[in-house]
């Protein structure tokens, strides 16, 4: 038994009800199995079929741990090792993400059960320098709580136990050993054998791998009862010291093995005896198609999700009602009243947002930056979007490892010409004409910030000898695909860009400014940028939790139909909101929006920083600087895209609204 510390613990409109019908159809594709791999045949012998695979190779991958950011290779803590030059080609996701998986040490033939079978012996002796570093990092690692991740045929290796609630909770990973602390707390093994002050590793692990025959079903060949196809491998870590280390024996009563925590002496020795037991079973109600499904269905996320989307939908309607409002009675009333308008005698002054056409759309003060930021928020955008559409039909899966990470990197690379086009015809509308600049700049800022952070984490990682660090050689890859691929895919756009004739406003632009009136605490600028985050904040802040926890907390993220729906939501909330706030301060006169628009709704990021300095302070234990460090490294990664993201959102539509409102009333 294990103790709960290491556990995680009315009719409506016709309109609406399409919607709802919609929201459902997309949130059930989170369920639908897409990895793009072939199923595999298993057979106690090739002879059978030769393209069967009687060897049944149990894979090992990076530790890691939720009181830490830091992970590590298997091979770190001296585990047993397997023959590591078998090991697998892992893509580029999986490699800036830190995942080295290696072949285990346990010898696995499909559908033989094994009893008890040595894995491996680890001595270690007091006094030697090196054996006493290995055992202090042994040590180290089951205090912090560092979980195991094993993987076998594409799936993960999951632990199984029971939650207080009565619930069966599977998780991905399971502990390396724990630790008995000073109270007694922290490790319940067996209650006549617990020692405060003692560490108690799992030296022993029974594997309980759950294969389909294909009885039930059709496959186009006769095994003859035989072979399958692996749906499940479970795992039951126990800590035994075993009385004779020649003959282990694991039975259910065997006294854990416990070592103190001070060091060994000069002369002391410690044996550590890895063992394992596999037991192979036949289960033909479970489909190869639906093996993900157990796993899945333990995490009780579904219904705060449902309402993660009710909470936005309502915000949503709530905004298009206001902004329909404005639209369809006030402004619809300002344009026929300024249309109805005589010349001569009759004239009337103008008023409200018709007042300031001659500078609503004088170019903005450091138009560079903001083309160069708007370009940068293109690319971000279009990943983001595209690679939701691929993750919703299934083929960024969690069966597909790094493939979600790999699509994100390849497209924002391949994204540049897009990049390159909107930056440069922003900055020609705005008058600019130092075009290398412009395109120089779009293709180094944003992502050499990017960068820039990425590599300065990755040398903190590299200072603590993680796995998680990037090797060199990929850094270059990286650089390549930046300075190779992505720039002069930039530079393309911008050629292009430039080419184009400048962008024609619907009202001339005067030579003289106009002076603007004192503004209420309203309408001011930095009032206006701070309430403009908030509702789209509000739309994705559930969602927020379950990303954080997929990322930090080593939970399993796989509702990307839900996802993709907040995205869609958050698209909408952000164009609303910052039309809505641009309307008010052009009614005040105020014609300074170009970069009010981007901030409004960038301003978003800012909140997102700020839950995520509330999510490290509450959910997480970290407590050494280096992981704090790493933290907010990384988040700050996330919130320079978010703020690109968002910022373009919101500056693209209160764009297309001006220009809306200007083009259809008659101006002088």
């Amino acid at each position: 038994m294990i103790s709960p510390r290491y556990r995680r613990t009315m009719a409506l409109p016709y309109q609406i009800e399409m919607l709802l019908v919609a929201i459902f159809t997309l949130s059930l594709s989170e369920a639908f199995y897409l990895p793009g791999l072939a199923p595999v045949n298993y057979c106690k012998s090739t002879e059978i079929l030769p393209t069967c695979k009687s060897d049944v190779t149990l894979y090992v991958n990076r530790l890691n741990t939720e009181e830490s950011v830091i992970p590590y290779e298997y091979h770190h803590f001296d585990f047993c090792l397997g023959k590591e030059e078998n090991s697998p080609v892992e893509n580029l996701g999986q490699v800036v993400f830190g995942e080295r998986i290696r072949p285990g040490p346990y010898s696995i033939q499909f559908r033989e059960d094994v009893e008890c079978a040595v894995a491996c012996r680890k001595n270690y002796t007091g006094g030697n320098a090196d054996s006493d570093r290995r055992m202090m990092v042994l040590k180290k690692g089951i205090s912090l709580n560092y979980q195991h991740h094993w993987i076998v045929d594409n799936m993960p290796v999951t632990w199984c136990y029971q939650l207080e609630t009565g619930k069966q909770y599977c998780s991905t990973g399971f502990p390396m050993g724990c630790l008995v602390r000073p109270d007694g707390e922290g490790c319940a093994i067996n209650a006549q054998y617990n020692r405060p002050l003692h560490y108690y590793p799992f030296n022993h692990v029974d594997l309980e791998i759950t294969f389909h025959s294909g009885k039930s079903e059709d496959w186009g060949m006769n095994f003859g009862g035989s072979s399958g196809r692996i749906i499940s491998a479970k795992v039951t870590p126990r800590s035994l010291n075993h009385a004779d280390p020649n003959k282990p024996t694991c039975g259910q009563n065997e006294p854990p093995l416990a070592i103190r925590e001070s060091s060994l002496k000069s002369g002391e020795f410690q044996l550590i005896v890895y063992t394992y037991s596999v037991k192979f079973t036949e289960n033909d109600k479970i489909k190869w198609s639906s093996r993900w499904d157990y796993i899945l269905e333990s995490m009780p996320h579904t219904n705060i999700q449902w309402f993660s989307i009710l909470n936005s939908l309502v915000i949503v309607l709530f905004l298009s009602g206001m902004v329909a409002m404005i639209m369809l009675r006030t402004l619809h009333k300002d344009i026929a009243r300024y249309n109805q308008m005589d010349s001569g005698e009759d004239a009337q002054e103008e008023f409200g947002w018709k007042l300031v056409h001659g500078d609503v759309f004088r170019p903005p003060r450091k138009g560079m930056l903001l083309s160069v930021f708007l370009g940068s928020g293109v690319q971000v955008l279009v990943m983001a979007l595209v690679t939701l559409a691929f993750a919703c039909l299934g083929f960024l899966s969690p069966a597909n490892r790094g493939a979600l990470m790999t699509c994100s990197m390849v497209l924002f690379v391949s994204l540049g010409t897009p990049a390159g086009y909107v930056s440069a015809r922003i900055y020609k509308s705005f008058g600019g004409v130092k075009w290398k600049s412009n395109v120089i700049l779009t293709s180094i800022v944003c992502p050499g910030v990017v960068f820039s952070l990425f590599f300065v984490m990755n040398l903190v990682l590299w200072g603590e000898g993680s796995s998680g660090a990037v090797p060199f050689s990929t850094l270059i890859a990286l650089l390549a695909l930046w300075f190779g691929v992505s720039v002069p895919l930039t530079f393309v756009g911008a050629y292009f860009g430039f080419r184009k004739r400048a962008l024609e406003h619907p009202v001339r632009t005067n030579q003289i400014p106009r002076q603007i009136p004192d503004q209420s605490i309203y309408t001011q600028p930095i009032p206006g940028i701070v309430m403009g985050g908030v509702l789209p904040f509000g739309c994705i802040f559930i969602q927020l939790f379950f990303i954080l926890s997929s990322l930090w907390s080593n939970q399993m993220y796989y509702m990307f139909g839900f996802l993709f729906l907040v995205f869609l939501i958050l698209v909408i909330t952000c164009s609303e909101t910052t039309i809505l706030l641009c309307y008010f301060h052009l009614c005040a006169e105020d014609y300074h929006w170009w970069w009010r628009s981007f901030l409004t709704s960038g301003f978003t990021a800012v909140y997102l920083f700020i839950y995520c300095c509330h999510y490290f302070v509450t959910k997480l234990s970290i407590k050494d600087s280096a992981s704090t460090f790493l933290y907010f490294g990384y988040t700050a990664i996330m919130v320079v895209l978010f703020f690109l993201l968002t910022g373009t959102i919101g500056f693209f539509a209160c764009f297309w609204f001006i220009r809306k409102i200007y083009s259809v009333v008659k101006v002088d």
